[in-house]
């Protein structure tokens, strides 16, 4: 498979010297210095609504990771619109719903990027109840799994105001990266999403703002704002 010919864009790999791979870069070490006393090896990436960006971010999130030598596992937990098959262009038949519903073993449903040292897990097949599958005791049991076998557990949902999944899978990780498009959400939606989070104590690593317009260059990036600065 090449990532190189998918549709979405996978710039630290096809231009990794570009501004918006260097941002990738920053949010990456950004993550790594969240926290002094404990280690951030799971993060989940959301958005408050569809379109933002959410997938692509954690996809290129997960490259840098890799790129700096980490074992790194990318979850697509999107159980309702997943992307990552289409991404990568890989097999979906088995995936994260086999895994929670015992139709495969994790082993099985681990597949290897072209990147080195990162692996995917697609979300396999769309299942009729993705919360409750997201709250189980055997997606808990998974991530523990996941974080004896890897050095980052990157973890894909859908949109926090969509449905509870993103929020539920928030209390499962270690941190939470929020990806807002600038351009496109009323800072009351995404304020919204961030009251959604804290509903559940989730700790929040920072925001991104996706589709920031530079004023000497019109063009987007991702800029990482880290939540805790005043």
């Amino acid at each position: 498979m090449s990532l190189l010919k998918n549709k979405r864009q996978l710039i630290t790999l096809t231009n990794p010297k570009s501004p918006i791979s260097e941002s990738y870069r920053s949010l990456r070490t950004n993550i790594d210095f969240s926290s002094i006393d404990e280690k951030m090896q799971v993060i989940m990436v959301s958005s408050a609504g569809p379109g933002e960006g959410k997938s692509t971010t954690i996809t290129n999130l997960a490259i840098t990771f890799a790129q700096s030598e980490r074992k790194v596992v990318l979850i697509d937990a999107d159980l309702r619109k997943p992307t990552a098959h289409h991404t990568f262009s890989i097999s979906n038949r088995f995936g994260l719903s086999s895994v929670l519903s015992q139709q495969c073993s994790l082993e099985e449903a681990i597949q290897h990027s072209d990147v080195p040292g990162m692996d995917i897990i697609t979300s396999g097949a769309i299942p009729p109840n993705p919360a409750e599958m997201l709250n189980s005791k055997r997606m808990t049991a998974l991530i523990d799994e996941l974080r004896q076998k890897y050095d980052v557990v990157l973890i894909d949902t859908p949109p926090l105001l969509a449905v509870t999944d993103a929020q539920i899978v928030s209390t499962k990780s270690d941190g939470v990266v929020l990806v807002v498009d600038q351009g496109r959400v009323k800072r009351e939606i995404a304020k919204k999403a961030v009251q959604n989070l804290q509903s559940v104590n989730a700790r929040i690593l920072g925001v991104v703002l996706n589709n920031v317009k530079r004023k000497a260059k019109e063009e987007a990036y991702y800029y990482y704002y880290g939540t805790q600065e005043k």
